[in-house]
């Protein structure tokens, strides 16, 4: 859990509010994908004032080796399509669960394992989810 714990640290830019369609949470879904990242679901949080985020894009990968290559993949591109690092990541060091904080949007590669025991969805199950297919 002390990935989310990070996330309370920061602000977030209520300014430049991102939706679907922008081009950052593109990059990142089209990132997952080309690694063959599975059930990925996005999590609206724009509408919950106690959000750290405007949204959660949350991913699974069947094995540590597959969490590095996604988690390396959407920073690759994010910052070859997009200019931006993110503002922080964690879970590098034993690939569980490697969240990537990009401030307006926290992204979670998880092992299926990881996912089923925190329930991030559930914790969330107020905010509009979307699944995204390849």
């Amino acid at each position: 859990m002390e990935q989310l714990s990070m996330l309370a640290t920061r602000k977030r830019n209520s300014v430049a509010r991102l939706t679907r369609n922008s081009k950052l949470f593109k990059t990142i879904v089209h990132a997952i994908l080309e690694k063959k990242g599975e059930n990925i679901v996005s999590l609206d949080l724009r509408k919950i004032p106690e959000a750290v985020a405007d949204f959660f894009i949350i991913c699974e990968a069947t094995s540590t080796t597959q969490v590095k290559a996604i988690a390396d993949s959407i920073e690759d591109e994010v910052n070859s399509r997009c200019g931006e690092n993110p503002y922080k990541h964690e879970g590098r060091q034993s690939y569980q669960w490697v969240l990537i904080d990009y401030v307006n949007v926290v992204v979670h590669v998880m092992l299926p394992e990881s996912r089923r025991f925190y329930k991030l969805e559930d914790l969330w199950s107020d905010s509009p989810s979307e699944k995204h297919i390849g």
